[in-house]
């Protein structure tokens, strides 16, 4: 009987393992989020300041999803990010101004570098 017990926790423990290593967080899942709330934080802003870009952000952010596979919990929290750089640049801008441009700008800035750091660190 415990031979039977010892080959089922085996096997058991073999099928848990992929489980619990896709669902514990990631070394660069600080940078996805922060790059998830740049993604919302321009889809917004490019849009009231007239970009014509329609979707581009919204589509980088499902790029970003699809290439990254979250399961759960990391999906929840990557498109929470988005949401809080759309919903707190919402608030805060009714009009492109120049302070919004300057964002604009920055934001393309420090996304980029992420996009850089995290290809130059983690990409195979």
């Amino acid at each position: 009987m415990s031979k039977h017990f010892l080959a089922a926790l085996i096997v058991l423990s073999c099928l848990c393992a992929p489980l619990r290593a896709q669902d514990a967080p990631a070394p660069f899942d600080n940078d996805l989020q922060r790059l998830a709330e740049i993604l919302g934080t321009l889809h917004y802003l490019r849009g009231i300041c007239g970009s014509n870009e329609g979707g581009k952000w919204r589509n980088e952010m499902q790029a970003l999803i699809d290439a990254e596979t979250p399961s759960g919990e990391r999906r929840a929290r990557m498109i929470a990010g988005f949401n809080r750089g759309y919903n707190g640049f919402q608030q805060t801008y009714r009009s492109c101004t120049p302070a919004a441009a300057v964002a604009i700008r920055r934001y393309i800035e420090e996304g980029s570098k992420i996009s850089r750091d995290l290809t130059a660190r983690y990409a195979n």
